[in-house]
């Protein structure tokens, strides 16, 4: 994490004026839509849970539900990512996991984001059928199969081993890094 880290604190320190214009140079419209993301991210055969992942994680930084992310929700998302505290990226998680918008995450909800991260980072050191177990096993109090924003922050919180793994797991730096320095594009020659 160490280098990812500092790279992307001393890119959200630059001076605002130059992110715009590194915005701009990206999305000269000043809005970037679901396509444009899918484009800076290289989804091409990307399978269907990754791109069902990035539209939900598209869908949470649009913050006026209008279908782009403009200047101040691209701001605003990669602060939340580098800066936020744990209860906000824990309410940000669970609205990412909360697919049908319905209050609660259900096993299956939990286990397409997962099996969609992995296939963007290409990590697949743990499967995501045990990581959700797991989680279960350990936050779902009430043994419902479902939890709640407040059952989810608590266990979360309650468990270290938890938080670790939802941290490590629902690190965007990558995506971020993309999206800010722009997708390096093939040399041709």
């Amino acid at each position: 994490m160490g280098a990812h880290g500092s790279n992307l604190d001393e890119i959200l320190a630059e001076d605002m004026h130059h992110w715009y214009n590194k915005f701009m140079r990206e999305s000269p419209s000043g809005l970037i839509t679901l396509f444009e993301l899918k484009t800076m991210l290289q989804m091409q055969g990307m399978t269907e849970e990754a791109s069902s992942y990035v539209d939900q994680v598209f869908y949470t930084f649009d913050m006026d539900g209008d279908g782009y992310i403009d200047f101040v929700e691209y701001i605003a998302a990669v602060s939340l990512l580098l800066k936020g505290t744990i209860n906000q990226k824990l309410k940000w998680y669970f609205k990412l996991f909360d697919q049908d918008g319905n209050g609660k995450i259900d096993k299956e909800e939990m286990e397409t984001i997962f099996k969609a991260i992995q296939d963007i980072t290409r990590s697949y050191e743990i499967p995501p059928e045990e990581i959700v177990t797991l989680i279960y096993e350990r936050i779902d109090v009430n043994n419902e199969g479902e939890l709640t924003l407040e059952e989810f922050i608590t266990g979360a919180k309650d468990h270290p081993d938890i938080m670790e793994m939802l941290t490590k797991m629902m690190d965007l730096t990558h995506v971020l890094e993309i999206i800010v320095n722009g997708q390096k594009k093939p040399e041709s020659g």
